[in-house]
């Protein structure tokens, strides 16, 4: 049987590292495939005047399946400053390429889990009874709808005269912003539609039956945003009733959740949230768990059978400068076993995961954010392990 291809997408600064020591990884672990890169980010925006070339979409497009390192996004002005001078002058706007990928290929499902590993010394712990010292076990599925909601994209500033006029017919718009100047006016949309929003529920819902995770909770704001949050609400109960009643079905404020997380983190089994409030919710857990350096990522569309997988860190360009990479591989080692789950190799993937545990357990390899070091570049010479050296280990108990 011929090998799978893979596109490898590296990206930006520690991107490039995280991903290629997970393929070793993967090599170790008896995974064959074939890797095509695929050019995204900084440096394609600075000379192309786009981060996302469509030569990338189209080797997705063929190969469906892509792990993904990290991009370096800026704000609209030092993007246009960084731009190739003789592109300058095109009208080009940045945006960012991973939100472009999910766009293009209708990647609308985001799956970000959060687990404790034994032995981290940098899960949560907490007080308990008694003054006695508790470590919670996390483990959350947090579904994030991700190409709705803020991120759509649907936004001006000095909007045209037919959206002004068409905001002017709300009441709380001419009320709350009727005397303000149309030229000092930003405006962002957040819009949910039906099918995109039973997407996700039902992603989420099948993922706690599947998984056996015993609720669902919708963290949203539908007090206060009524429409588009409470849609979401209303919806997850009617599919709740219809065909999941046997799993609890609880619904939390993004705001109150956030301050929940560290009262109760192991009540709560699946979470589903539109884009915005899946993103803060989904860093809040992963705080818990050990942060971005085991925080894993899988956005897919299930009709295409297109996924990429990410860890969710950025790109760090103050590391991918040092002399030896300090970064923990261990979220892009497992944003690739998230893959492997997806193209049905989950016994590759629970080798990868019991490989992790193992070396996390020991604790004899640490890397700087787990030996709890400020990042800098001499963390390896005071002990730290590198990345390299956090590849190495998981690659010997494989």
């Amino acid at each position: 049987m011929a090998n799978r291809t893979i596109v490898k997408m590296p990206g930006d600064g520690i991107g490039k590292v995280v991903l290629e020591e997970t393929l070793r990884v993967l090599d170790s672990a008896g995974f064959e495939a074939d890797y095509v890169e695929g050019d995204i980010g900084w440096e394609f925006w600075k000379t192309e005047g786009n981060p996302l070339p469509q030569r990338t979409l189209d080797l997705l497009e063929e190969h469906k399946i892509a792990l993904f390192g990290a991009i370096t996004s800026k704000p609209k002005d030092e993007a246009f400053d960084e731009l190739s001078s003789d592109l300058q002058e095109k009208g080009l706007v940045y945006s960012s390429p991973i939100v472009g990928l999910r766009q293009h290929f209708g990647l609308d499902i985001c799956l970000r889990p959060c687990r404790t590993y034994t032995g981290n010394p940098l899960n949560f712990i907490r007080r308990g009874v008694g003054d006695v010292i508790d470590e919670p076990e996390v483990d959350v599925a947090i579904f994030r709808q991700n190409t709705e909601g803020l991120y759509g994209g649907v936004e001006w500033s000095d909007p045209p005269p037919q959206v002004y006029d068409a905001l002017m017919t709300h009441p709380k718009f001419q009320q709350n912003f009727g005397d303000s100047p149309k030229e000092e006016i930003s405006v962002s949309t957040r819009i949910f539609t039906k099918n995109a929003t039973e997407r996700i529920l039902r992603a989420a819902f099948e993922h706690a039956k599947k998984y056996s995770y015993k609720s669902v909770t919708v963290c949203e704001k539908p007090n206060v945003i009524r429409e588009t949050s409470g849609m979401m609400y209303k919806m997850a109960q009617e599919i709740q009733k219809a065909d999941f009643s046997d799993i609890a079905l609880w619904n939390t404020n993004i705001d109150a959740q956030m301050m929940w997380l560290t009262k109760n983190p192991e009540n709560y089994g699946v979470i589903v949230a539109g884009n915005m409030f899946g993103d803060i919710v989904s860093d809040g857990f992963a705080g818990l768990i050990g942060g971005l350096g085991f925080a894993c990522s899988a956005q897919y569309n299930p009709e295409t059978g297109v996924g990429v997988f990410e860890p969710t860190h950025g790109s760090a360009p103050k590391y991918a400068d040092y002399p030896v990479s300090i970064v923990n591989p261990i979220a892009m080692v497992e944003s690739a076993c998230m893959m492997l789950d997806f193209i049905d190799e989950q016994d590759i993937a629970s080798k990868i995961r019991k490989a992790v545990a193992d070396v996390v357990a020991e604790g004899k390899i640490r890397t700087y954010d787990m030996a709890k070091m400020r990042g800098k570049a001499d963390v390896v010479e005071n002990g730290a392990a590198s990345t390299s050296q956090m590849a190495n280990a998981i690659i010997e108990k494989l």
